[in-house]
């Protein structure tokens, strides 16, 4: 089995990327006046979703069943939401501090997919992989339309930082440098299209 990519940088991204879209797990349910109970599982499913696919596509030991420190990670960002008030996390802040968990989870499914030899193009569906199907599953759980229907670019700021990320690693180029280039072009993209709704074309059916 290859060994993995283990860096403090990586370790970080991967641990801001399951704080974030465990926070914003547990805000939904929040939203919707679950219990604690409830919230917590939201934190859980939607922090390790999309790592959690990635780790059993490339053949990987499922990260957060080994390193402990993730569903602690996960019950304290439950209970973060479960004592502050939810307008303290409403508006642009919680969607821009998801746009820097997405990307940073698409940074470290690539480079994770890199290290087990996966070849590029699937090592970048793997990056959008980590970084989009935590908010999908918990959009579906909830009963909400999922966030990549929204018009926003999405999907696009991830795919944008796994591609970086690849295409450093090609190149040979410094990984750390590649990382965070990778990380911060995705985010500004995904800050970008909050602030002034940027959206790719939808697809138009003609009438008749």
């Amino acid at each position: 089995m290859p060994e993995e990519i283990l860096t403090p940088l990586l370790d970080w991204l991967d641990l801001l990327g399951v704080a974030v879209f465990a926070f914003t797990g547990a805000l939904l349910a929040a939203r919707e006046n679950q219990t604690f109970v409830t919230m917590a599982f939201f934190a859980l499913v939607t922090g390790v979703g999309g790592g959690t696919v990635r780790d059993l596509l490339i053949g990987a030991p499922v990260f957060w069943i080994a390193d402990g420190r993730v569903a602690g990670i996960c019950l304290a960002v439950a209970l973060l939401a479960w004592f502050t008030p939810a307008k303290w996390w409403e508006g642009k802040l919680l969607a821009l501090a998801d746009g820097l968990g997405l990307t940073a989870y698409a940074v470290l499914g690539s480079a994770k997919a890199l290290s087990y030899g996966v070849p590029p193009v699937p090592a970048i569906l793997m990056g959008i992989v980590t970084g989009c199907v935590g908010g999908i599953i918990r959009d579906v759980v909830a009963g909400q339309p999922s966030i990549i229907m929204r018009p926003e670019l999405y999907v696009t700021a991830a795919a944008l930082s796994a591609s970086l990320c690849v295409a450093g690693a090609s190149l040979e180029l410094p990984r750390f440098v590649v990382w965070i280039v990778a990380a911060g072009a995705g985010f500004a993209l995904r800050a970008a299209a909050i602030q002034w709704n940027l959206a790719l074309p939808a697809y138009g059916r003609r009438a008749g």
